[in-house]
């Protein structure tokens, strides 16, 4: 299918900017940056790279069409003006698995679900002349978003999402997801032959996802999408070429330091277990060990890290000497830069200095600042590395 779709890529809040240059960089024009999604024109060979390599999007969404709608009764025939049997075969297994609505007239999930469905199936029965359909075929779920009363209605290709790399069995108690964890990294200038380090690692997120950068593993090598059941949109073969083609960038022998510490055993060796299964075990270190303790000999490393915030009131009362530890040990480290994502009110103050940047991130619904202390470059090549 060469057909040329509109594919919307649904991100953080706040992070809308990293998304953008990875589908850039993918190969792909970004067509339209709104608040939580970029959307950008391919094929459907398009759907399959984006999936599997894109490293900070929530999931691919196809674009079926975009209308106005203030009423129900312009919900229904906007939505049954839509090409259906373009997309859904006649034995399709579809449904309205979300609907969001912002500053429209139409605001229930509910409703907006039952008169899209219902409109589908009123479209199908004239062009498949049939009225009942037995949904035994391929799932085709579809989200909507309304906006300002305009409607953009699309198709899952992801199923499950895209954070969900396939690695993580074991969490910690207030983990980051993998594609926020790979967002934040991509804010930072931190490469693979720099050092990186995160002291409160959890379940190995942060590590784990910079090995994966570093040796050049899509993120969705080892996962399943929904979209590979939709063998009349697209062909098996566009599915084994673009993990071949993923394949053939994985670069296992490249040298890195990247390190874990946590003060919990047991999630230390979660940890490791997840970056086994993520094939990048041989990258990382991880090691059971408290913030007091965090030290490296060598000059022009990275912090980043997600520590506690405390959310649950018993933890607060030990968030200032936690944070006055890590900006300690921070300050002891020859030219390092730290980078952490908190939603505590307190953090510059007890890490000792005011960020030299703060960005507003969610993580899931909660606000957080992304805090950058950045420490100075390393000299390039060729240059003097005294003072």
């Amino acid at each position: 299918m060469n057909q040329m779709i509109t594919l919307t890529a649904p991100c953080h809040f706040g992070l809308e900017a990293v998304l953008k240059k990875e589908i850039y960089d993918l190969g792909y024009e970004p067509s339209e940056v709104s608040d939580g999604r970029v959307s950008f024109t391919g094929d459907a060979e398009a759907v399959v790279r984006a999936n599997i390599g894109l490293r900070t999007a929530e999931r691919v969404l196809w674009q079926v069409g975009r209308f106005t709608a203030g009423t129900f009764e312009e919900l229904f025939q906007g939505t049954r003006a839509l090409p259906w049997e373009d997309l859904l075969p006649r034995d399709a297994k579809f449904w309205v698995s979300k609907a969001s609505s912002v500053k429209s007239r139409l605001f229930s999930p509910s409703d907006i679900q039952s008169v899209m469905k219902k409109a589908i199936v009123e479209r199908l029965k004239t062009v498949y002349h049939q009225d009942w359909f037995s949904e035994t075929g391929p799932e085709m779920p579809l989200r909507v978003f309304l906006y300002k009363d305009e409607v953009t209605v699309c198709l899952d290709t992801s199923g499950l999402s895209l954070h969900k790399r396939g690695y993580r069995t074991m969490t910690a108690k207030a983990p980051i997801t993998e594609t926020l964890a790979s967002a934040l990294l991509m804010l930072t200038p931190w490469h693979a032959d720099r050092i990186l380090v995160d002291p409160f690692c959890g379940s190995g997120t942060f590590p784990i996802e910079a090995a994966m950068m570093a040796a050049h593993i899509a993120p969705g090598l080892s996962r399943s999408f929904l979209a590979q059941s939709w063998t009349h949109l697209i062909p098996e073969t566009l599915w084994e070429q673009g993990r071949e083609e993923a394949r053939e960038e994985v670069d296992l022998s490249v040298e890195t330091d990247i390190q874990g510490y946590d003060i919990d055993g047991e999630v230390i060796r979660a940890a490791r277990e997840n970056a086994r299964r993520a094939g990048v075990d041989g990258l990382i270190h991880l090691q059971e060990r408290p913030v007091a303790q965090l030290s490296h000999p060598k000059k022009y490393g990275f912090i980043v890290t997600n520590p506690p915030y405390g959310e649950r009131l018993e933890e607060k009362a030990s968030l200032p000497a936690l944070y006055r530890e890590l900006g300690e040990r921070f300050a002891a480290l020859d030219s390092w830069s730290l980078y952490l994502i908190s939603s505590y009110e307190d953090t510059e103050k007890y890490i000792g200095r005011k960020a030299d940047k703060k960005r507003k991130v969610y993580n899931g619904m909660l606000r957080t600042d992304f805090y950058q202390f950045q420490g100075p470059r390393p000299p390039k090549r060729g240059e003097s590395r005294t003072k």
